[in-house]
Parts: C-alpha cells; structure tokens; sequence
C-alpha cells in the first residue's frame, strides 16, 4: 500500500476568486484539478483527457483516465492525499485535507499505474506532489500506507 500527496497552491497573481476566513485563497471558478493514477504515462493518456474535457466520445477505459476525480472546491494550502491499495481488491482512496472522500475511492483497476494530475484553467495554481513520508502534510488513513517507492523488477 502507498500513500503520496499534492500540495495545491495558488500565487497572489494567479487566476484566483479571493479567501476566506478559513484557509487560502479559492482557485478561480473555471479551474478543474484531477487527481488520481493513470495505466500509461504518454501523450495519449493526455489528449484523450483533453478531449474528454472538450465534450468529445473518448472511451475512457482503454488509456486509464477513468482513475482520476475532479476535486471541488479546492484552495490554495489545500492538501490532497492519494492512497493506493495494490492488493486482491485494489483501491484508490482520495483524502482533502486528511478528511477520507468515500464517493471518489476507486475499486478494481488492474496493472501498474503512475500519479497523475490534470490542470485544466489553473493560470498561477500549482500541484506539488510529495512522496517522502518527511514532505507529507497529513498522516496516512493508515498506517499500512507507506510512501510510494519504485518498482522492481525480479529476474
């Protein structure tokens, strides 16, 4: 089981709605960020979530941009917490801020898959991802959940 995270942030010239009280400032309306794991790490993977995204029929399955999910309401300061269960049932689980989001977790996909992310209308907003249990800014939903190390390979 891995664990890694994406720490949003937004610069004071990005595109930007204003803050509240209660954290950053909110990414601007239009702004769309997708989390997840993707089963190939190339162009295609991209376009087809760039068409996707422009209303065209892209069969979602065959490149893995099924395993991402659009998070509402982000800010900058946001914490977005990626957890991976590689196991007999696998399991992508999303977490904002440390707070489990249930109706986003992601059963049964099959492979290897990469972090992902997607920003689409993000002027001035960045998503810096952490793997290193030393950089993460919200504990793990378990302590079976490690840091995401690299593949190897048995010959």
């Amino acid at each position: 089981a891995a664990y890694w995270e994406w720490h949003v942030e937004c610069d004071e010239d990005g595109d930007s709605a204003g803050g509240d009280e209660e954290g950053g400032r909110a990414l601007d309306e239009d702004a769309e960020i997708k989390f997840g794991v993707a089963t190939k790490k190339n162009q295609q993977f991209y376009k087809a979530l760039t068409a996707n995204d422009n209303g065209e029929d892209v069969p979602m399955n065959d490149d893995g941009t099924s395993l991402m999910k659009s998070i509402p309401n982000l800010k900058s300061g946001d914490v977005i917490g990626v957890a991976l269960q590689h196991s007999d049932l696998p399991m992508v689980q999303f977490l904002h801020n440390g707070e489990p989001l249930h109706h986003l977790a992601i059963n049964r996909f099959r492979g290897a898959v990469f972090p992902s992310v997607w920003l689409k209308h993000c002027e001035g907003v960045t998503a810096s991802v952490a793997f290193n249990e030393a950089e993460f800014k919200k504990d793990p939903p378990h302590h079976r959940f490690g840091p995401l190390i690299v593949a190897r390979g048995i010959i």
